[in-house]
């Protein structure tokens, strides 16, 4: 029997800047076990996420998982274009912690209330590569508030900024400065692809780069990690 997972989020999960990392989830099982259905918008925050709900709810399906909120993190962060993000996404008051965890809670009570899929709330990829810094503390606040919503709501938390965070240590990377993807980096991005035929572990490697491309987006390993916590999360089952 097949099993239906919906995958909602943003860029990360659109895989446009980012590895696919539906593709090392869909490896973890045998053909035809799980079919991947992808709800993925570059840019969108979780106020975006809830208007783009309908898509979803119109043929649910056995399994949901959530990675939204890097977004709402990175606006918390000193130098990200608030003002420009605001209108490229028509979001109808200023990013904030509080709002956030509105967006995300009114996602979660949308999906409980109009299916009966298991539901999964991963924690956020961390932020750069430095966890001491403003931008992965900001990733890990906005996890710990995806913590609260996931047991407020008793569906599941897939602890994946936990886990990045392990293997950050481990790998005890070059301490390199965080910085904010502009516009025309992400199509730097897709240039080197396109016109050099770099892949993006390639880009990632050049950068000295642990998990992501650019500090956000994700390379193999990056996307391994999310494939893995969710299969361990929702799908593994005990013999």
């Amino acid at each position: 029997m097949t099993t239906r997972i919906a995958c909602l989020g943003d860029s990360i999960t659109r895989a446009q800047f980012s590895v696919d990392y539906l593709d090392p989830l869909a490896r973890r099982h045998p053909h035809g076990e799980v079919q991947l259905d992808r709800f993925g918008a570059n840019g969108d925050f979780a106020y975006n996420l809830l208007q783009h709900l309908d898509a979803v709810l119109t043929d649910p399906p056995e399994v949901i998982t959530v990675l939204i909120g890097t977004n709402d993190a990175r606006a918390s962060v000193a130098g990200y274009p608030v003002e420009q993000a605001m209108k490229r996404k028509q979001l109808p008051e200023r990013p904030s912690a509080g709002w956030f965890q509105q967006c995300l809670g009114d996602v979660v009570a949308r999906l409980r209330a109009e299916t009966d899929a298991t539901i999964g709330l991963l924690s956020l990829p961390v932020l750069g590569q430095r966890l001491d810094a403003a931008a992965a503390q900001a990733s890990q606040a906005y996890s710990r508030m995806i913590a609260e919503i996931a047991a407020a709501n008793e569906v599941a938390y897939l602890p994946l900024h936990e886990r990045q965070a392990e293997e950050l240590r481990r790998a005890d990377p070059p301490p390199i400065p965080y910085r904010e993807v502009t516009p025309a980096a992400a199509i730097g991005v897709l240039a080197q692809r396109a016109v050099l035929r770099r892949s993006l572990d390639t880009i990632s490697r050049r950068r000295n780069l642990v998990l992501t491309t650019d500090h956000i987006h994700q390379n193999s390993r990056g996307a391994s990690l999310i494939a893995e916590v969710i299969d361990a999360g929702l799908l593994t089952r005990s013999p």
